[in-house]
């Protein structure tokens, strides 16, 4: 290691560039649901060995200019690797689409790699020869990942945080910080070994021990985990019984080869379906739910459609259903804006009681930034919908039904937005729908499915999801998992949600801890960057 070291500190030019990417790549083996976290303390120290050989000087180009590279560069290798699965959307697609992929998702990879590179620049400025450079680099490093998760409409999978929740004990953590709180502490758990090598004059117990102090933390960690599951009591509802239904749907990508009738077909016989002979079909159910994109059509269109859902619904069972919304002005006989990708709730007389529509469009998927000018490019959204999709009002997030505790709806990756998902405090349990069949055949639905865990537990609140073709399942509210359907499966799965716990610490008080580490972090980088000036000079 003390070789890597000095190779990383002395590098420089491409070779260096190429050293951080094959580290960062490392890095993004840690991603879910990969979990491979000891990839974390092998690829992050050599960041710090890099800055700790970049250039320095009075102008302000000698002081960026390196320290951005670097940072950009590991994060070009970790986002590359944990983002490679976005590709597979491109086989949907096809043709010129797919000569296009490698292409487009290393742009991607490199755009967020911006972030990092911006918070390597900016720790690179305050800079110390220290143990406590590795303090200024995590507190930068979240700082970068905060930005890149709410900057525009943000981009928050993987983020760095997610690599401490490999288990369902070790996840528990997220209900004291979420999962912001976690990336500063995984940033600052993984720099540790960067202070083992090369020897600084400490003896070699002195620069182990924050290493071993990290491993420490680790195992609290997982010990608060199993104390917490171990404490907490679940109540399950009695008043609620859902029925989850994945119809692996795949006219979501061209709505031309959607045949309304067929489609009905399938999903109301996943529906009535017994699962065992003493199942009374939908006798005993409150609430069917069919996920996102099951109905590739506008139901105005084929009003044949509700009718049939009308005559499947016992009476007191309500429908929850993704499917697409337009919005008519009084008297208009034309649609008065673009339409909205909605959760609708269809009551036993065919008719829409209550509807959300999503209001955290997916970037190039649901609509197109820069429309203008990608389009001249020949790119377009994958998502059907050619003046794109509407943006619904974030605040109205709750769906309340007769007879039905309150809901927080969550379409597809507004499940991701850590401490954002809406008025949280009077809903009973996340409701989440979704379409990862554009990504069939990687680990994105696997991946998709732990972040939304992860939510689960951070808000002290069961999740019900229903994915077109996996992953559907329930958890209670610690995350467990209490039902669930193998992917690529058409099936149904009844589930009931859990009572909601008194309430999480981070729920409570959201990001304000992180904020206080964030400045705790700062303040201390400043002293040692100070205490170190005159040696400088």
């Amino acid at each position: 290691m003390t070789w890597l070291a000095e190779t990383a500190m002395l590098s420089h030019g491409w070779r260096r560039f190429v050293l951080l990417v094959l580290a960062g790549a490392v890095a993004g083996l840690s991603i879910p649901p990969l979990f491979v976290l000891p990839a974390l303390f092998v690829a992050f120290p050599i960041w710090v060995w890099c800055l700790d050989g970049a250039e320095h000087g009075r102008r302000w180009r000698r002081i960026l200019g390196p320290a951005f590279t670097i940072g950009f560069a590991f994060g070009w290798g970790y986002f590359t690797v944990a983002f490679h699965w976005l590709g597979a959307a491109f086989f949907v697609e096809g043709g010129v689409m797919l000569a296009l992929m490698p292409f487009a998702v290393l742009a991607l990879a490199a755009l967020i790699a911006f972030f990092w590179g911006l918070g390597s620049a900016a720790a690179h400025l305050l800079w110390s020869t220290g143990p406590w450079r590795v303090v200024t680099l995590a507190t930068f490093v979240t700082v970068a990942e905060w930005a890149r998760g709410h900057v525009l409409t943000g981009f928050p999978f993987d983020l760095l945080g997610y690599a401490l929740t490999p288990t369902t004990e070790m996840m528990q953590a997220t209900a004291l910080v979420g999962v912001y709180g976690l990336t500063f502490l995984a940033a600052l758990l993984a720099m540790t070994p960067a202070l083992i090598w090369p020897a600084d004059g400490r003896t070699l117990s002195w620069r182990l021990l924050p290493f071993f102090l990290s491993l420490a933390v680790l195992a609290a960690q997982l010990g608060y985990g199993f104390n917490r599951l171990a404490a907490t009591p679940v109540v399950e509802r009695t008043d609620m019984a859902m029925r989850l239904v994945q119809p692996l749907v795949y006219e979501h990508a061209n709505w031309a080869q959607a045949d309304p009738s067929g489609l009905i077909d399938r999903l109301l016989m996943l529906s009535e379906i017994q699962m065992d002979p003493q199942d009374k079909g939908l006798a005993d159910i409150t609430h069917l739910v069919w996920p996102e994109s099951s109905l590739p059509f506008f139901l105005a269109a084929y009003p044949d459609a509700l009718a049939r859902i009308a005559r499947m619904l016992p009476q007191g069972t309500t429908l929850l259903t993704g499917a697409p919304r337009q919005q008519f002005a009084p008297g208009a006989a034309a649609p008065s804006g673009p339409p909205f990708n909605a959760v609708l709730a269809i009551n036993t007389d065919g008719e829409v009681i209550e509807s959300y529509d999503k209001s955290h469009l997916v970037p190039f998927g649901e609509f197109l930034p820069f429309q203008g000018f990608f389009a001249q490019l020949g790119i377009k959204q994958f998502v059907p919908g050619a003046e794109g999709w509407g943006h619904g009002d974030a605040r109205r997030r709750l769906i309340r039904l007769p007879a039905t505790p309150a809901l927080l709806a969550l379409i597809c990756y507004e499940i991701l937005f850590s401490g954002d998902l809406g008025d949280t405090a009077d809903a009973e349990f996340l409701f989440n729908i979704t379409n990862d069949a554009w990504f069939d055949g990687s680990i994105g639905p696997a991946q998709h499915a732990h972040h939304a865990r992860v939510r689960a537990v951070e808000e002290g609140m069961s999740l019900i999801r229903a994915a077109n073709t996996g992953i559907t399942f329930a958890t209670d509210p610690l995350g467990r998992v209490t039902a669930e359907l193998p992917p690529m499966q058409m099936a149904a799965l009844d589930v009931r949600p859990s009572q909601r716990l008194a309430g999480t610490s981070f729920s409570r008080w959201r990001h304000w801890p992180l904020l206080v580490a964030l400045i705790g972090g700062l303040l201390i980088s400043l002293v040692a960057w100070r205490a170190e000036r005159p040696r400088r000079r």
